[in-house]
Formats: C-alpha cells, sequence, structure tokens
C-alpha cells in the first residue's frame, strides 16, 4: 500500500518544550510550608496559650496592688481567689492576650483572613433562632439528667456567688464574653486543627473534652458536673462539624448559658440569697 507523503504527521515536540509538563515542587512545596493547620503550630500555640495565661495572672495581680491604695481596698489577696470581679479581670485579660496570638497567628504569620480563618459565618435571622431556642432547651433539658457520679455541696464555681455584685458580674461574663471566646478557641482554632490532622469525629471528640477539661477547676469535686459539661461541650462540637461554622454553635452556647443564668437569678432572689445551688 503506497502511502502519501503529505499524509505523513510530523514527530511529537519534546516533552520538555510543553509549558508547565513538569510541576513545580518548589511552589507545591511552599504551599505545604504556609498551612496553617498543622501539628508543630497547634503546640506552638499551646505553648503561646500557657506564656499567656501566666502574664494575665501577672497583670492581673499588678493592677490589683496598684489599685489597692487607690481605691482603699480591704480585700486580702488570699481571698482573691474567690472574688468574682478579680477572676473575671483575670479571664478577660487571658481572653485578650490569647485573642492577639490568635491574630498573629492567623493574619500576620500565615495571611489567613482572621474570621474566615476562624469559621466565623453570617447566619440567617431564622438559624440564629432556631439555635437559641435549642440553647435554651438544651439548658432546661439538662437539668433532667439523672446523676451519674458523686457531686459535692461545695465547689470552686459555686464559692464565687457570695454577693449581688458577685452575681452580676458572673451573669454578665457567662453571656457576653465566654461563649463568644470559648467558642473563637474551641470550635474555631482548635476545631480547624483536629479537623485537619484527624478528621471531623475526632474533632468533636477533641475539642469536647478540652472545652470539659478547661471547666474541671470550677466544677471541683462535684463530678456528675463535669460529666454534664462533657456532654454539653459535645454538643456545641456536633453542632460546628454539622455546619461547619462556628456561629451557631455561638448562639446556642450564649443562649444555652442566659438560660442557667437566668435560672440561677430567680432562684436566688435576684442574686441577693445566698449560698446557692448550681446543681441540675
Amino acid at each position: 500500500m503506497l502511502v502519501n507523503p503529505g499524509e505523513i504527521q510530523k514527530p511529537t515536540e519534546p516533552l520538555a518544550s510543553e509549558p508547565d509538563a513538569t510541576p513545580d515542587n518548589s511552589s507545591h512545596f511552599s504551599g505545604l510550608e504556609s498551612n496553617p493547620w498543622t501539628l508543630r503550630n497547634l503546640l506552638v500555640l499551646l505553648g503561646c496559650a500557657f506564656l499567656a495565661l501566666i502574664a494575665a495572672n501577672i497583670l492581673a495581680m499588678t493592677g490589683y496592688m496598684l489599685l489597692v491604695p487607690k481605691a482603699n481596698w480591704k480585700l486580702a489577696p488570699e481571698t482573691l481567689r474567690y472574688n468574682a470581679v478579680f477572676n473575671a479581670a483575670l479571664v478577660a485579660v487571658f481572653h485578650a492576650l490569647l485573642l492577639g496570638v490568635i491574630y498573629l497567628f492567623l493574619v500576620v504569620n500565615h495571611r489567613v483572613p482572621f474570621w474566615k480563618g476562624l469559621k466565623w459565618r453570617k447566619i440567617s435571622v431564622r438559624a440564629g433562632v432556631w439555635c437559641a431556642l435549642g440553647g435554651v432547651a438544651l439548658a432546661i433539658l439538662i437539668q433532667f439528667v439523672p446523676s451519674v457520679l458523686p457531686s459535692s455541696q461545695e465547689f470552686p464555681l459555686q464559692k464565687l456567688f457570695n454577693s449581688p455584685a458577685a452575681g452580676y458580674t458572673i451573669a454578665a461574663f457567662a453571656i457576653l464574653l465566654a461563649p463568644f471566646m470559648e467558642e473563637l478557641i474551641f470550635r474555631g482554632l482548635l476545631f480547624a486543627f483536629f479537623e485537619r490532622l484527624t478528621g471531623v469525629p475526632m474533632a468533636v471528640v477533641g475539642t469536647a473534652a478540652l472545652f470539659a477539661a478547661l471547666h474541671v477547676s470550677q466544677y471541683w469535686g462535684a463530678w456528675n458536673h463535669v460529666v454534664l459539661i462533657t456532654l454539653v461541650g459535645v454538643c456545641f462540637s456536633v453542632v460546628r462539624g454539622v455546619t461547619g461554622s462556628v456561629t451557631p454553635g455561638y448562639v446556642l452556647h450564649a443562649a444555652y448559658n442566659a438560660t442557667l443564668i437566668a435560672g440561677l437569678y430567680w432562684q436566688t432572689d435576684y442574686f441577693r440569697s445566698f449560698p446557692v445551688n448550681l446543681g441540675s
């Protein structure tokens, strides 16, 4: 069979001459290095959080010592452990320092938008209402969970409720600041690390366990309360895992705390009748 010379195709050009035929390994590894959700970065942030806690204690005690002579306070330093105002100020300073660390980590170091990196997203009014109702229902439901472990009649958190001023201070902190910061830290930052490193199921378990561990010192001796706060933490983390956003969990958390505080408000005759029973 004769072949027409015009039908003969030219040899294919060498692969080396084709643009972008070979992956750019340098840019690939550069992308890996810029990934913020690594185990190394998690350990570094935990170390920074520990240092922030030490700094917060130093700053709070320094502020107290400076204000004592000016305000003519007669509160002894050894009694600060159960002073609600001092503890709220201490935690607020710690949260401010930690928020600064998180901002530097995400925005400055890794060029990740702050709210986007922490999965804070807008939700509809309808979704917000449902989340708020869910928080109210969770707070009511948790009161009927049977005790599985013995609980002490007195524990650190209960001792903080020792005056009307203490009651209002704890109420403001529990409703306005604690849900926002705890959700950003646990369901925002830490959930992102666990999700990348181990997957969503372990992220739910890990963040719920750490959330409960944060509250152990408040409920020391009242172990049934530790179990309950663990269950509550699981609920918050599940919402984060299902929705992929911190915002629904924040609304749920704020409504949950507000419902508990409202119950205590009526139970203590407007924070005037102490001691208060924080049992469920």
